[in-house]
């Protein structure tokens, strides 16, 4: 293609640089709440206008606001005063070829089922107030939905790199195994609100980690404190197991925590979710598609989650910019790193963006000449496949 412009990066790659800063917000996180269900919702109805349609028509669900409820948490266990509010917003077409689509059963079922699916003791029914406040899209951006060609409905742009660094992956993995079915099993008291912040400085991985207990499960202050101590020292030797190029790691839970204060002193929940009663959530605030906000690297400030998964490029180009970096890294050995930008132009071919940028840190002794060829190949053959990615996103089978 002759809009991509392939050029070798002016920087040391992130994980030779002396400091590096990465954040991961766990599945009960309210920013993470907000993305995963408007996530739900899209696929939701996307699959719905498939059956129905044979496309997947005009969307895009990716205004959410999740408002804190009130609870009152205490030891053994507390009670929810006032539920949380999940207000949705933006487009979704309910009616096609004369047919209604119940857009409004499909947002309820979708929420009713994803809560008790992640956060085990959120009952929609009970701790949640669904403001549904999705509309009908605009005649103009409604109408390149009957064009033939798959055309662009924004302007925007999709970044994406690799691979990730050992930072990188051993945030993603310390949430994950907090919040892994195995770990609940063991310890029962964390919820699902787990936020990890990461900070490198040269070989040693400094970790700070917010854990919402939930009081049921903690019998006293001290019983707290020993949970606590119990499940960093469990964190700690998971995450020294995995180590690589990094000589240590430590970590930090719940700053805050001041055992001088008794209850009020520790970080204890009902539900395991800060959003019962102490932040709000929204779309967009959270990790990235890979799961992670890289505070080094290049982001995009577009929010994926709920949009359209065949023409809204800021989630098709988000995941496409990832998958091309990825490709690029995994099957060119000279290439140590690699930064891909995707530009789209609305009312244009997705698969033909209109500007795209692949940025190369190549191994020691090799030229960016090179590499043009074999990089150039991998893009044209990733946007030649750009339909089999929105089908894959349909199908939600990309997980962070």
């Amino acid at each position: 293609m002759s809009n991509i412009i392939i050029e070798s990066a002016n920087r040391f790659p992130v994980f030779l640089r002396e400091t590096e800063y990465v954040e991961r917000k766990g599945l009960g996180h309210p920013d993470t709440i907000c993305d995963k269900v408007a996530d739900a919702i899209s696929l939701a109805l996307s699959q719905e206008y498939i059956r129905e349609f044979g496309q997947v028509l005009h969307h895009n669900v990716d205004k959410a606001l999740l408002v804190a409820g009130e609870t009152e948490p205490k030891l053994g266990g507390g009670t929810v005063r006032q539920p949380m509010r999940l207000i949705l917003g933006d487009r979704a077409t309910s009616v096609c070829q004369g047919r209604q689509i119940d857009v409004k059963g499909i947002v309820q079922q979708t929420v009713n089922t994803w809560f008790p699916h992640n956060l085990r003791f959120v009952d929609a029914s009970q701790h949640l107030v669904l403001q549904n406040e999705l509309r009908e899209g605009s005649e103009q951006l409604t109408g390149i939905y009957r064009h033939e060609q798959v055309l662009a409905n924004d302007t925007s742009v999709g970044i994406g790199f690799a691979p990730l660094s050992e930072t990188e992956q051993l945030v993603l993995a310390a949430e994950k195994f907090l919040n892994s079915p195995a770990f609940k099993q063991e310890h029962p008291a964390t919820g699902e609100d787990i936020k990890v912040m990461g900070i490198r400085r040269s070989r040693h991985l400094h970790l700070t980690v917010a854990i919402a207990f939930v009081d049921r499960f903690i019998r006293s202050v001290k019983d707290y404190f020993e949970q606590k101590q119990a499940i960093a020292a469990r964190l700690t030797e998971f995450l020294r197991s995995k180590l690589k190029e990094l000589d240590e790691v430590s970590l930090k839970i719940n700053l805050l925590d001041d055992p001088q204060q008794g209850q009020a002193g520790i970080y204890l929940t009902v539900l395991g979710t800060s959003a019962e009663h102490g932040d709000c959530g929204q779309v967009g605030r959270g990790n990235r598609i890979n799961g992670l906000i890289s505070l080094c690297r290049p982001m995009t400030l577009e929010a994926a989650s709920g949009k359209n998964p065949v023409r809204h490029v800021g989630k098709v180009y988000s995941y496409l910019a990832t998958q091309i970096a990825q490709s690029i890294h995994e099957s060119i050995d000279a290439v140590a790193e690699a930064n891909v930008w995707l530009c789209s132009q609305i009312g244009q071919s997705v698969a033909q963006p209109w500007f795209s940028t692949v940025e190369i840190t190549p191994r020691d002794g090799i030229s960016l000449e090179e590499l043009r060829t074999p990089v150039a190949a991998i893009v044209d053959s990733q946007l030649a496949s750009v339909a089999s990615l929105s089908e894959k996103l349909i199908r939600g089978e990309f997980a962070s």
